[in-house]
This record gives C-alpha cells, structure tokens and sequence, in this order.
C-alpha cells in the first residue's frame, strides 16, 4: 500500500472576500448608486417624521 502523503503549501485563499469589504465595494458601485441614496433619503425622511421637528411640519 503506497503511504498518504499531504502537500503543504500556502492556505487556500477563498473565492469571495468577507461581508464587510463585498458590502462596502457593492455600496460604492456607480451601478446602486440610485438604490443607495434611495434608502438614504428614506431613512432621513423616517428619522425627520419621528423627532420632534415634524410638529414644524404640521399646520397651524
């Protein structure tokens, strides 16, 4: 019976970078760059209408 033998050699670098990093350059693409400022303005608008600035919003 021929020995096992186990090639040793640098690690195996994955096919996809980490969340962090992919999250990042997907945010940056020019291609969700209308998505992105999208949920932004969504989320100012939210954060707007539940402080207490929306009572400058309502009519007198």
């Amino acid at each position: 019976m021929a020995p096992k033998s186990r090639l040793v050699g640098p690690p195996a670098k994955s096919a996809s970078p980490s969340f962090v990093p992919w999250l990042y350059s997907e945010l940056k693409a020019p291609e969700n760059s209308s998505v992105v400022r999208s949920v932004a303005v969504f989320a100012a608008a939210v954060a707007l209408f539940s402080s207490s600035y929306a009572e400058y919003l309502l009519p007198p």
